[in-house]
């Protein structure tokens, strides 16, 4: 997240969704060094990792993605091949351009609540209960 509140996304090469930028950790590093390599290799953008901001199980595809908030440290905005843009959005723009299962995943990290525990089918969120 930027001092402006807006925050980095990515539209995925393979499906053209906006998502946040991630992936998965290589078996011998730490979850933070992992979400900074991700997001270097997706955007460009070095990032300084700050806080767990969520956990966020697909039961339909039984994947746990954990989510930091970060602040960037350098770099510039740069597609890669996993991306076919890379732009710093406002919560609006998240709203607009995202499914909800990716929007929370951002929005959550701005409200300082966290760190939030949710599940989803892969689209929708799904209550907790």
């Amino acid at each position: 997240m930027r001092e402006d509140g807006r925050l980095l996304a990515i539209r995925r090469a393979d499906n053209g969704t906006w998502e946040l930028p991630g992936g998965i950790l290589e078996l011998d590093e730490t979850p933070e060094t992992g979400v900074a390599r991700e997001v270097l290799e997706e955007t460009g953008i070095r990032v300084e990792v700050d806080e767990l901001t969520g956990v966020y199980k697909n039961l339909t595809r039984g994947v746990v993605a954990l989510v930091f908030r970060c602040k960037p440290s350098g770099g510039a905005e740069r597609t890669s091949s996993e991306s076919t843009a890379v732009s710093w959005l406002t919560p609006d723009e998240v709203r607009k351009r995202m499914s909800e299962v990716y929007a929370v995943k951002l929005l959550d990290a701005l409200d300082g609540n966290g760190p939030h525990v949710r599940s989803h089918d892969g689209k929708h969120l799904i209550p907790a209960g």
